[in-house]
């Protein structure tokens, strides 16, 4: 079945998870995060300055906006990774402000980032293992006693191995991640953050610096993210990935959310296509935001490349 012939269940869908008219801070029928008056400033610039947003649970949401809006500062706020000027958030009803980064992955929420944080000089096996909570064998002195310890192992590497078959890296799981294509670890770094059986995932441009040939693989893991009864929101600058498989859109500019909805409603929002031009233009928004999409991709990827090659030389610094 075809997109559009997929799209008026969608918008139903989609309608249904809002109790208003699609609108900034629009209370959903059962968030999942809530926010309130969250705000982050570098100096004299206003980063993020979000008064109200709520994220609906077992749905797929994707929040996009211009660079520089402030979406991953969003994100590194939401997880821990950064502390606000003010604001309060809760993640299914518990206050999550001041929690650090690892004790919020415990509690359920987790994230990945647009430059993968795999340890490269760690197997792909190994790096999936690392995402597995409560880990007997992390203690002194129960590491002293194999038996204690080895059966939570054992069934540890089988998720692992399952997860790794499931994202199809299970030939991949002795080859150091340094090895992997940037598009492999984007997938390595998603099927890691199961390894914690999350409630919501959180991904930062999935498909930034990505080859196209491993799109359809991603797109089609994050919609099984959502079959597997987590919810999802990732950040995006393609509006052709949104428009597939968002079931709600949340459009932020300047720090301010300023405007949201079901992504056909969005895509036509005035107020979306002047976060992206500054003005108002009659214009097709997917468009621009493609050749937007485009160059944010062989940033990430120049970026990427070059901390690689700074990991790298310092690696080869120390061994000799």
């Amino acid at each position: 079945m075809s997109s559009e012939q997929q799209s008026p269940q969608k918008r139903q869908k989609s309608t249904g998870l809002a109790q208003g008219p699609a609108e900034p801070g629009v209370a959903k029928v059962d968030p999942i995060l809530v926010a309130d008056g969250v705000e982050r400033h570098f100096g004299g610039l206003t980063a993020v300055n979000v008064e109200h947003l709520e994220i609906p649970r077992g749905a797929i949401t994707a929040l996009i906006g211009p660079n520089g809006a402030g979406k991953t500062t969003l994100f590194n706020l939401l997880c821990g990774f950064d502390k606000p000027n003010s604001g309060t958030w809760q993640f299914n009803g518990k206050n999550l402000a001041g929690v650090p980064s690892f004790k919020v992955a415990r509690m359920g929420q987790v994230r990945t980032f647009q430059l993968t944080k795999a340890l490269s000089l760690l197997t792909v096996l190994e790096n999936m293992k690392l995402g597995s909570p409560e880990q007997p064998g992390e203690k002194f002195w129960v590491s002293l006693f194999p038996g204690l310890w080895r059966k939570k192992e054992a069934e540890i590497e089988q998720k692992a191995r399952e997860l790794l078959t499931l994202f199809k890296l299970d030939a991949k799981e002795k080859d150091f991640a340094a090895s992997l294509s940037g598009g492999q670890r984007k997938l390595l770094e998603m099927a890691r953050a199961l390894m914690s059986d999350p409630q919501l995932v959180m991904l930062d441009e999935p498909m930034a610096g990505v080859n196209p040939a491993l799109t359809q693989s991603l797109l089609d893991h994050i919609l099984g993210l959502k079959d597997r009864g987590m919810t999802v929101l990732f950040v995006e600058h393609d509006m052709h990935m949104v428009r597939h498989i968002a079931d709600w859109v949340v459009v932020m500019a300047e720090g301010r959310v300023v405007a949201e909805g079901p992504p056909e409603t969005v895509m036509e929002d005035q107020a979306v296509v002047d976060a992206y031009l500054g003005a108002h233009q009659d214009v097709d928004l997917g468009e621009v935001t493609g050749r937007i999409s485009v160059v944010s991709d062989a940033a990430a990827t120049r970026v990427r490349e070059k901390i690689e090659a700074e990991a790298e030389a310092e690696l080869e610094e120390e061994q000799k």
